[in-house]
């Protein structure tokens, strides 16, 4: 495994893989504050145009490094996680 690496830094576009070693999807968003330092989580897609990407909380989230995000749930659970909603502007 790679160094990890800080939230902070996470781009749209990197693998995001299941604790059990398949990957589920890519980075659509990064949800959070960098300022404040406060990480809410993560929105990501499964690469179709179509699919409305998954909210997967930060909590869900194990080890970062570079081009790779590691969840702390399996692939199973990952497809039971809720579609990512755009928060209400205003």
């Amino acid at each position: 495994m790679a160094d990890p690496v800080a939230w902070t830094v996470v781009e749209r576009g990197w693998a995001v893989v299941a604790a059990d070693g398949r990957e589920v999807g890519k980075v659509d968003q990064v949800l959070g504050d960098p300022e404040a330092d406060i990480f809410d989580g993560l929105a990501v897609g499964a690469g179709a145009v179509l699919t409305r990407p998954s909210y997967v909380p930060s909590e869900k989230v194990g080890a970062i490094e570079e081009g790779t995000v590691h969840l702390t749930i399996d692939a199973e659970e990952y497809g039971r996680l809720q579609p990512y909603e755009e928060p209400a502007s205003g």
